[in-house]
């Protein structure tokens, strides 16, 4: 298992159980610490399962036994203990009395986290294997809508400043005519947090029947998305009150665009230098200039 948080893996994996399961998780989620004193027994009869039930969850979530379980809590609490971002007296929930600073504690707690745990559980050869496709692609297709929509957007802008030619699109329908355009000498990326978006899907799966390399960007390893793409990007969240996953899991997403852009950059050093010294003026020559103090 990646060395990340396994609460946050819980999270992740929950809204795709069901029944017995999803009480076990729910039930880690709302007092790990006092679960790691528990046996798998105890955590059955607790939960209104069984020893067995609490086993499978463990093999659900990608946990060889209920032993590792244990393990990775303790680990994730220890790695609390010791961060100064990580207090395990910083919980994800914000109330309407609580203070401002405390609002900017939990939020910055748990963007940090999403970001490392991102980092922690990156896999270097799938975003090889993605800049490699993205930098000798003929077109690239970007798929998202809502929150992902406009992840979608800031990966047409920057790989389009390194002389990509790339499109963000954000309606199925335009997204689906242009996927049916594409051929094996071309790119398409989708993003989604659940993996689930029938909107996002559906071009994707239509440029992966036409050949183009696809690479999926979400948190979820087994979902529908993951499963059409030939390479994942796997990212985490740490969601707190008035944020859902989607919008907690926008920074560490962002930070696999980064990853990939910059690997893009790398392997198009020439027209990447090229297209960014053609326009690195724009943005000054649009800037308001102050007036003098008279």
């Amino acid at each position: 298992m990646p060395s990340t948080d396994v609460t946050t893996l819980i999270r992740t994996e929950l809204p795709r159980l069901a029944g017995s399961l999803r009480k076990v998780g729910e039930l880690i989620l709302e007092d790990p610490a006092a679960v790691t004193h528990c046996s798998a027994a105890e955590l059955g009869r607790r939960t209104g399962t069984s020893q067995a039930t609490v086993t499978r969850f463990c093999r659900a979530i990608g946990l060889d036994s209920y032993q590792h379980l244990l393990i990775e809590l303790a680990q994730e609490r220890g790695r609390g203990e010791s961060s100064d971002w990580g207090s395990a007296e910083i919980g994800p929930d914000i109330s309407p009395d609580d203070s401002l600073e405390r609002v900017v504690q939990v939020v910055g707690t748990a963007d940090l986290r999403a970001v490392q745990q991102t980092i922690d559980r990156i896999d270097l050869d799938a975003i090889e294997r993605a800049a490699q496709a993205v930098a000798r692609a003929r077109r690239i297709d970007v798929y998202g809508v809502g929150g992902s929509g406009a992840v979608a957007q800031e990966t047409e802008t920057r790989l389009f400043r390194i002389g990509c030619a790339v499109r963000g699109w954000t309606e199925v329908h335009a997204a689906t005519t242009s996927a049916a355009l594409l051929t094996p000498a071309d790119v398409a990326i989708g993003i989604s947090h659940s993996g689930a978006t029938r909107e996002t899907i559906e071009p994707f799966e239509l440029a992966k029947d036409r050949g183009a390399t696809t690479v999926a960007l979400t948190a979820d390893s087994r979902s529908p998305l993951a499963r059409a793409a030939d390479v994942r990007l796997i990212s985490s969240s740490s969601e707190t009150s008035f944020r859902t996953g989607s919008i907690g899991a926008r920074h560490s997403v962002l930070m696999l665009i980064d990853c990939l852009y910059v690997r893009v950059g790398q392997l198009s050093y020439q027209r990447a230098s090229a297209s960014l010294a053609l326009t690195d003026h724009i943005a000054g020559a649009h800037a308001v200039k102050a007036r003098r103090a008279r």
